[in-house]
């Protein structure tokens, strides 16, 4: 297992105070641009790295946004081959090889976070990855994530990973 890239953790659902006003919008940025470098790390291979804090910051000018979502996908980077490893054991019907780079984005991103930000709740993750969905993805992608993600939460909560 790999831990976050520092020991302070990279995945504190607390906020400065003053940002707990803007907090759901600003959290809620941050995974759209985490999982979009996910998904130019799918598609572009490990060298796309090094141009994550040019994507980061030409997407968005807010810092808090810019460092969340280089933590997040950095972690889940990191983390891929356990992330990974979840969602296929919670992908019954589906070949992992033939789920869409958005797809899998959003999945690693929510698995990631249900793994291992232990401070953010559940609950929080999966109506993220659904909004994600609905969002970037196909029509049925938000119940398949929605499915997915239960299954995932289900193994986690029981010790099976």
């Amino acid at each position: 297992m790999i831990v976050p890239m520092n020991s302070v953790s990279t995945c504190s659902y607390e906020l400065p105070i003053e940002y707990e006003a803007s907090r759901v919008d600003r959290r809620t940025r941050a995974r759209e641009l985490a999982m979009q470098g996910l998904y130019q790390l799918d598609v572009q291979g490990r060298d796309a790295l090094e141009f994550l804090d040019e994507f980061f910051t030409e997407a968005d000018g807010d810092e808090f946004v810019r460092k969340q979502a280089d933590e997040w996908t950095r972690g889940t980077w990191q983390n891929l081959a356990r992330c990974d490893e979840l969602i296929i054991a919670s992908t019954i019907k589906w070949q992992f090889a033939r789920l869409s780079p958005v797809d899998k984005s959003i999945l690693r991103l929510a698995v990631y976070q249900l793994k291992f930000c232990v401070d953010m709740p559940p609950k929080v993750v999966l109506n993220e990855a659904i909004e994600l969905a609905k969002k970037y993805s196909t029509d049925k992608s938000p119940g398949f994530v929605n499915g997915v993600l239960d299954a995932v939460l289900k193994r986690l909560q029981a010790g099976d990973c």
